[in-house]
């Protein structure tokens, strides 16, 4: 059925798939969402500072 080294390539193939696989999940569940959050909070952070400054100069 298969040679060796083709057995050995679809090996490959399959890890390569698995790794990038698992890759995106880490970075669509963890990564994204962590960067999106801290640049929410950052942008709240901004605004909250924006409106105590305009406050303050009244």
């Amino acid at each position: 059925m298969f040679e060796f080294d083709q057995y050995l390539g679809f090996l490959a193939f399959l890890t390569i798939l698995t790794i990038g696989f698992w890759l995106m999940m880490f970075l669509l569940m963890f990564v994204v969402p962590y960067w999106l959050g801290g640049n929410l909070i950052e942008l709240w952070k901004e605004r909250r500072e924006a409106k105590r400054a305009k406050r303050e100069q009244a």
